[in-house]
């Protein structure tokens, strides 16, 4: 395999390995890394790969590359980080189709949670569909072995109790609702779209507030009477699933900056938990660097 051969393979292959590292790592940064590792580390073994066994061999070498990664975290908490959907959109039919259930949020912290071999089992065997064998030979494993990682992994993912969300066609309605209440600073508002076990996380911080009356000091913040500022929010999507890109505009400031993004899980017509990220992933959403006061 010669250089051109290898940039056209890699650049025919680099998005979707990129979401098979990011399910593992649940890191958009630390997928642009592993790609890159995983590419360089294909490079020097290139004399090893079968033409009939070229996206079998990079996904070995990808699947590789995160465990040895998350290995070196030790004791490091994941990153938990979006993906864009515009990046998702990206993949073929014949590559992977990502389906909302495998790429959600809820979805990727839950796994987090399973040791590194067993991550790895699910999500070859339960979200690429590949076969037991073709798992085993992946992670060097006996079949055998290969099931029974999978039976735990599966065990230990049912006591998280996730379950996959179900876009409904309300979904949109109550993602402007939630903007609304925000930019008007309408806690009332806000507290009617909301359930009442509602749950927010924001990653990395391992704080997590259960129920709306733990919200409150997250109120008194962002919306009191010395509160932050003045919002702004633009509608969009990642991992599949409705989110609000949050501009503030800080008392005596002109303009509005990138704040922050919240990531929505809707059950039943209704917010279930948020996601709120800081905003240095605004530029991979292709969002505005500043919101002016028209806005």
């Amino acid at each position: 395999m010669d250089q051109n051969d290898f940039t056209e393979l890699s650049a025919r292959h680099r998005r979707e390995l990129h979401v098979h590292c990011y399910r593992l790592l649940g890191s958009f940064e630390d997928a642009d890394d592993l790609v890159q590792e995983t590419f360089l580390r294909a490079w020097r073994s290139r004399g090893d790969v079968r033409d009939d066994g070229v996206r079998a061999w990079l996904y070995k070498i990808a699947t590789n590359a995160c465990l040895d990664a998350i290995r070196s975290r030790k004791r490091r908490a994941p990153f938990l980080q979006p993906y864009p959907d515009t990046l998702l959109d990206e993949l073929s039919p014949d590559q992977i189709v990502v389906e909302r259930e495998t790429i959600e949020l809820a979805f990727l912290a839950a796994i987090q949670l399973l040791p590194p071999r067993q991550r790895a089992v699910l999500i070859l065997r339960d979200v690429l569909d590949w076969s037991a064998a073709e798992t085993a030979n992946l992670l060097d494993l006996t079949v055998p072995a290969a099931n029974s990682a999978l039976q735990r992994a599966r065990a230990t993912l049912r006591s998280t109790q996730w379950t996959p969300s179900t876009p409904s066609s309300d979904e949109q309605a109550l993602l402007t609702g939630m903007i609304e209440a925000h930019e008007h600073a309408d806690v009332d508002h806000f507290v009617r779209l909301v359930r009442d076990d509602i749950r927010i996380s924001m990653p990395p911080e391992p704080m997590t507030y259960l129920g709306v009356a733990s919200m409150q000091p997250l109120f008194d913040i962002a919306f009191g009477p010395d509160g932050m500022g003045d919002w702004r929010l633009l509608p969009t999507s990642v991992n599949r699933s409705p989110a609000a890109a949050s501009y503030l505009r800080r008392p005596g400031e002109v303009g509005f900056r990138p704040f922050k993004l919240d990531v929505f899980r809707m059950v039943d017509g209704l917010v279930a938990q948020i996601h709120t990220f800081d905003a240095r992933m605004f530029d991979d959403l292709g969002l505005p660097k500043e919101l002016g006061d028209h806005a």
